[in-house]
């Protein structure tokens, strides 16, 4: 009876790790991040083509000194959270319909994913 009980809770722990999403890795977000680093520095006060992106992480949107932001992401409303930075990241144009980003997006989940733990880090 023991012996049951102990199979089925390691057959249980097995199908939960196994079901479980991938985990971030901000060291594989950061290579990823290459594409990114040609508009944006990861630099406090130092813009490029786009925004300094340290600190983004709890930033609201449009709300760095030194840098023009569109229209469209000053009315934005958005706080990025990694929530946002995720959808936004996925889709810029469609999360912010007339945004000066005319990236397309990052379409691998998992480089996506691991992009905003990078942009976790820049503290």
């Amino acid at each position: 009876m023991v012996g049951l009980m102990i199979t089925r809770a390691l057959v249980t722990a097995v199908a939960l790790v196994a079901a479980a999403p991938a985990l971030a890795d901000a060291a594989a977000g950061q290579k990823a991040f290459a594409v990114c680093s040609t508009c944006h520095a990861v630099t406090a006060g130092r813009n490029g083509i786009g925004p300094s992106l340290y600190g983004i992480v709890g930033r609201p949107a449009a709300a760095l000194a030194g840098y023009k932001y569109s229209a469209a992401m000053t009315k934005s409303g958005l706080i990025w959270t990694p929530d946002t930075l995720h959808t936004y990241l996925a889709a810029p144009g469609k999360t912010v319909p007339g945004t000066k980003m005319t990236f397309g997006g990052i379409k691998d989940a998992a480089k996506l994913t691991d992009v905003v733990a990078y942009l976790e880090t820049l503290k």
